[in-house]
């Protein structure tokens, strides 16, 4: 499916009477509580005024500031609102894992719980991805964050993100991104790998382009992200380019490297076997001796690694079995 088949018969609440929604929104929330009404509302309107029927996925990632309690009333009162509350704070990966799962429309939106990112976009990304494409991620040409602690990391990072996994975005950072559900079903999340979301998506052969969207100051709490995080980021995209290079050959980089090693060490071997047998030299205490034999026996673990990774590889593609996150409870009208 390359584009979104609108529902035939929609309701007023947004949902399609005749099949699955056309859109749904997948909204992670930590600590969001006096934003969620205004967000909840913001969306709904975007959507109401579109020719997309709708649902609204808001996950709660273990939040302590009364999300939780508030979603789970409006999911009561709300036809076209479903929580999904988890049992602790798993991180924002898991918790857009969960909205992905527990998603049923055509197509997926997501976007930060902050006001940070606008819903009056959702649209325009959702005629974007009818054009054919996969996957449509939000540029945030304008941004509205602090430039020293926000800005400058936020450039480096896409330009290296770039060059690492060979998909030129502008604004890997921008949460706001509109998914094919068919494509999200092939991607499976875990650590902290939603920053890497497009290039998962290029790694499963996507059509992806990006689209300007607007951005706003944050109107509500604090940001739950700052400088640490970069120590993460770039562990992650250590994963990612071994993912897009190695994940079906892992063998190609185990076996290569411990070829290497055990060529180097039997070459220094036959070195010093010749100084012994042809010269006449004790080589007992040489360094060389040592080195030839660590160089042998890494390479030889090195190949073991490499059958080892393969046997893991075809355990991760045959069983992806198991999410990363628990759920406590999902309250809602329409619960899959």
């Amino acid at each position: 499916m390359k584009g979104i088949v609108v529902a035939g018969s929609v309701e007023q609440n947004g949902f399609s009477t005749e099949s699955n929604p056309d859109v749904s929104v997948v909204v992670p929330v930590y600590n969001e509580v006096e934003s969620l009404p205004h967000l909840i509302e913001a969306i709904a309107a975007s959507l109401k005024q579109s020719r997309y029927s709708y649902e609204i996925i808001c996950v709660d990632d273990g939040s302590r500031d009364g999300s939780a309690q508030w979603l789970k009333q409006q999911a009561l009162l709300r036809s076209d609102l479903r929580a999904v509350l988890l049992r602790r704070n798993y991180g924002q990966t898991a918790a857009m894992a969960a909205g992905f799962n527990y998603a049923v429309g055509r197509a997926i939106v997501t976007l930060d719980g902050d006001l940070q990112n606008d819903p009056a976009d959702i649209p325009l990304l959702l005629a974007k991805l009818e054009e054919g494409y996969d996957l449509v991620s939000g540029w945030r040409h304008k941004r509205q964050d602090a430039a020293l602690t926000r800005l400058l990391p936020s450039k480096i990072a896409n330009w290296l993100i770039g060059r690492v996994t060979g998909v030129q975005l502008h604004d890997y950072g921008c949460s706001l991104k509109a998914y094919n559900a068919e494509l999200v079903k092939d991607m499976h999340l875990y650590g902290e790998l939603h920053r890497f979301l497009p290039a998962l998506a290029f790694i499963e052969g996507a059509r992806i382009t990006e689209l300007p969207v607007r951005h706003h100051a944050r109107r509500f709490g604090k940001s739950k992200y700052g400088l640490w995080r970069t120590f993460r980021v770039l562990m992650d995209l250590l994963t990612i380019w071994f993912m897009k290079t190695f994940l079906t050959r892992p063998m190609h980089v185990f076996g290569l490297f411990g070829l290497i090693s055990m060529l180097l060490g039997t070459a220094i071997g036959l070195y010093l076997t010749f100084l012994k047998l042809g010269l006449g030299q004790s080589i007992g205490n040489r360094p060389l001796l040592i080195l030839a034999v660590v160089l042998f026996i890494a390479g030889v673990q090195l190949l073991c690694f490499g059958l080892l990774a393969e046997l893991l590889m075809r355990t991760y593609h045959e069983s992806q079995g198991r999410p990363i996150y628990r759920v406590r409870e999902v309250v809602g009208k329409n619960i899959k």
